[in-house]
C-alpha cells in the first residue's frame, strides 16, 4: 500500500490472498507538497529549435506546469476512483490493485482490460459505462461486460516488486489467477501498449478459461520486419501501401522515438531525477510517441482539443504516478523486458486462441489488416478507424468500447 492510499480490512481479509477493499484517500499535505515543488521547478533554456526534435519543449511544459500548480484539482480524479468498486489482493507475494465493476446485465461477459506506460487505471475510466452499461450507449444488454482493470505490479495502486521476475509472461499468468479468485470460470482480455503485450502473452498461453482477446496495439511484426525497422534500413521491396506505410511509422519509432524504452530498458535505477521533480516526471511521461505527444502539447499551449483527451485527463495520469511514487518502479517493467535483449515490442506472439483488433491511425503503427492475419490465425474481429491514436480508451473511448463489445460478441455463446 502506498502512503497516499488506505485500506480498509475487515476480519475476514487476513487471508493477504483473499480480497479485500481498497479506498484511495490522498493527505492534503502531498498535494500541497506536489503544488510547492512545481512551483520551485528550475527551468533550463528554451531549446535551440523551433520543434520538438531535441525532445518536450520548453513553452509546453511552463504551460503545463501553470496550470498543474494553480487550476488543476486531483480531488476531482480521485472521486471518480472512489465512486468505483476498488480492491487489493496478493498475487505471488505482490499486492495487486483492480477496480471490479459489475454489470447490471444478466450473463455479461467478464473481461480484463490492462493499461500501458505511462498510463494507469485513470486511462480507462471513461470505458467503463460504456463497456457495462451499453444501453446506456446505443448497445444491447447481450453485449456487457462484468469489467476487471487492474494496476500493473509497480504501477498505480499496486505492489512495487522487490525482486525481479515480474514480466508480461509473469503478469500474463497472475491475470488469470486473479480472473479466477473473482470466480469467473470463463472470460476476455483486452489491452495497449503494454497492456496489449500482457494480452498477448495471455493469447500465447491459452489458459483454459481464456475466452479471446482484443488489442489496440496488435503484436504483428514478423522478425525480419522488425530488424530492418531498428536498423533503419530503407522500406524492403514487395510491401504494399498500408504495410509500407506501417513499416515507416515502425522505424521512426526505433530510430527517433524510442529513446525513453532503451533508457528505462538498459538503467531504470538512474532515473532518480524523475522521482524527484514533478515537472521532470511530467516531461518523461510526454514524450512517448511523436503523435501523441504533438497533441498533448497543443492541449496545454492553446487547448486545441485532442479526442476526448482533456488537459486534467494528461495531469491525472501524471499525479498518480507522483503521489504513488512509482516512476522508477514501472520503468523497471522495461528492463524485466530487455534484460534477455527483447527490444521486439511488437513481435508476433504465437496466439492461438480467437483475436479482435482495432487498428487506429496515429497508433504507433497502424496495423495492416495482411500482417494480422497471419499474425493471428484466430482473427473473428478487425477494425480500422480514421481517428484516434495510441491510448484509444482515452482518445476515444466510444470507438474502442464499439470495437471491443463487436470484437467479442461471437464469443459469447461459448462463455
Amino acid at each position: 500500500m502506498t502512503p497516499s492510499a488506505t485500506q480498509e480490512r475487515t476480519e475476514q481479509a487476513v487471508d493477504k490472498t483473499a480480497i479485500r477493499s481498497f479506498q484511495v484517500n490522498v493527505p492534503e499535505a502531498e498535494l500541497t507538497e506536489l503544488r510547492r515543488r512545481i512551483k520551485a521547478t528550475r527551468w533550463p533554456e528554451r531549446e535551440t529549435v523551433t520543434d520538438a526534435s531535441q525532445g518536450v519543449q520548453l513553452a509546453t511544459m511552463q504551460k503545463l506546469a501553470r496550470y498543474w500548480e494553480t487550476d488543476y484539482d486531483w480531488r476531482k480524479c480521485e472521486a471518480k476512483l472512489k465512486a468505483l468498486p476498488n480492491f487489493i489482493t496478493e498475487i505471488d507475494g505482490l499486492d495487486i490493485h483492480f477496480i471490479h465493476v459489475r454489470s447490471k446485465h444478466e450473463n455479461a461477459l467478464p473481461l480484463i482490460v490492462t493499461h500501458g506506460w505511462p498510463g494507469s487505471v485513470v486511462e480507462q475510466l471513461k470505458i467503463i459505462d460504456p463497456l457495462t452499461n451499453p444501453t446506456a450507449h446505443g448497445g444491447s444488454a447481450a453485449d456487457a461486460f462484468h469489467l476487471v482493470i487492474p494496476s500493473i505490479p509497480g504501477y498505480g495502486f499496486s505492489g512495487k516488486p522487490k525482486t525481479t521476475g515480474w514480466d508480461p509472461l509473469h503478469i500474463a499468468r497472475a491475470w488469470v489467477v486473479l480472473m479466477k479468485r473473482l470466480g469467473y470460470s470463463k472470460f476476455v482480455a483486452q489491452g495497449g501498449d503494454w497492456g496489449a503485450i500482457i494480452t498477448d502473452q495471455m493469447g500465447a498461453q491459452a489458459p483454459p478459461e481464456l475466452l479471446g482477446i482484443h488489442t489496440n496495439m496488435p503484436g504483428v511484426i514478423t522478425p525480419d520486419i522488425d530488424k530492418a525497422a531498428q536498423s533503419g534500413a530503407p522500406t524492403p521491396s514487395g510491401l504494399s501501401a498500408d504495410e509500407a506505410r506501417a513499416y515507416e511509422r515502425l522505424k521512426s519509432v526505433y530510430t527517433k522515438g524510442a529513446g525513453y524504452a532503451y533508457q528505462m530498458g538498459l538503467r531504470p535505477q538512474t532515473l532518480y531525477g524523475i522521482a524527484d521533480s514533478p515537472v521532470g516526471l511530467a516531461a518523461y511521461l510526454l514524450d512517448h510517441d511523436a503523435w501523441s505527444y504533438d497533441r498533448i502539447a497543443r492541449l496545454f499551449v492553446d487547448g486545441h482539443p485532442f479526442g476526448d483527451l482533456t488537459r486534467d485527463d494528461i495531469l491525472d495520469n501524471i499525479t498518480l504516478f507522483w503521489l504513488t511514487n512509482t516512476a522508477i518502479a514501472s520503468a523497471r517493467l522495461y528492463w524485466e523486458r530487455f534484460v534477455g535483449g527483447d527490444f521486439a515490442f511488437f513481435s508476433v506472439k504465437g496466439v492461438s486462441i480467437p483475436v479482435a483488433v482495432s487498428a487506429f491511425p496515429d497508433e504507433l503503427y497502424q496495423a495492416p489488416r495482411s500482417w494480422t492475419e497471419r499474425a493471428y490465425p484466430k482473427l473473428i474481429y478487425y477494425n480500422t478507424h480514421d481517428r484516434g491514436g495510441h491510448f484509444a480508451a482515452w482518445e476515444e473511448p466510444r470507438l474502442l468500447s464499439e470495437d471491443v463489445r463487436a470484437g467479442f460478441r461471437a464469443l459469447r455463446n461459448g462463455k
